[in-house]
């Protein structure tokens, strides 16, 4: 069962077509990477997929709403964490969170849910101005679990994180996954697509220019090549369509002369670079 359903959807801004006619379906429960460089349509997109924005062409269903025509009706079964942490600084992380469960209409027992969910219960009641950057993603996210929503977009949700909360964010992304609710993904750090996604789209100009599992994408552009380290420190490559790598690592490992072995199947962000033209980060 598809969670989303794009076919076609576009949005021009005067003469600049943001996003041209992309399609693409995503199932229920999948964690789903968006991935392109700033200004691709990333952002746009999510905006368009959640209601925010109606698009200039083309449809979508997302939790079996129209986009464009059903905005009321999709509202509650959505929850979006956008880039730009959008909080109430002057205000407790209880408080931003009780006046999100009154404009969601949620229980206000999901409250202290959330913020147990998100490791953010012992700090609740400080003021949001004296939170860390990790902290205010953490509470964004709760923010968008509230109201139980079946899809989940968020935009760069680890960006200028420290490694420790990062980590955190991406656990807590595979539970909510394992759980049955969608994570439509966009980051810059590949590592964490491939990581979380089950499948990937690259976007380029506004247009879908890849889309496929992260394995299936590295094994496609990698090298059929096998890198190994020798007893003497020799590295040596050994090409897998040569008809003689069986027998030549047959002989290594024979004469105990094999120290490591490696693939050497592309990094994700290599598969971007080629496809895309540039690296995601610039």
């Amino acid at each position: 069962m598809n969670s989303i359903e794009v076919d076609g959807l576009s949005r021009t801004f005067n003469d600049l077509r943001a996003v041209d006619r992309i399609s693409f379906t995503v199932e229920a429960g999948e964690v789903f990477g968006f991935l392109g460089h700033n200004g691709a349509g990333k952002t746009t997109t999510i905006r368009m997929l959640s209601g925010q924005l109606r698009p200039t062409a083309g449809v979508a269903r997302v939790a079996g709403c129209d986009v464009t025509t059903e905005q009321g009706r999709l509202k509650p079964l959505v929850g979006v964490v956008s880039e730009n942490q959008n909080l109430y600084e002057r205000m407790s992380g209880r408080e931003n969170l009780a006046f999100a469960a009154r404009l969601y209409g949620a229980n206000p027992a999901r409250i202290d849910e959330t913020l147990h969910q998100v490791g953010m219960f012992e700090r609740a009641n400080d003021n949001v101005r004296h939170y860390s950057n990790g902290m205010k993603q953490r509470l964004l996210i709760a923010r968008a679990l509230l109201h139980r929503p079946q899809i989940i977009f968020l935009d760069e949700p680890t960006r200028g994180l420290d490694p420790v909360v990062a980590r955190e964010i991406r656990r807590l992304v595979v539970q909510l996954s394992t759980q049955g609710v969608t994570i439509f993904l966009t980051t810059h750090y590949m590592e964490e697509a491939d990581e979380l996604c089950r499948r990937v789209a690259f976007l380029s100009e506004g247009r879908i220019v890849a889309l496929d599992t992260p394995d299936n994408l590295k094994l496609a552009h990698g090298e059929k090549s096998l890198k190994a380290t020798l007893d003497t420190g020799e590295a040596l490559t050994i090409a897998l369509d040569d008809e003689a790598a069986g027998k030549q690592l047959e002989e290594l490992v024979s004469a105990g002369r094999l120290r490591t072995l490696h693939s050497t199947e592309a990094t994700l962000e290599e598969v971007f670079i080629q496809i895309a033209g540039r690296r995601l980060s610039e």
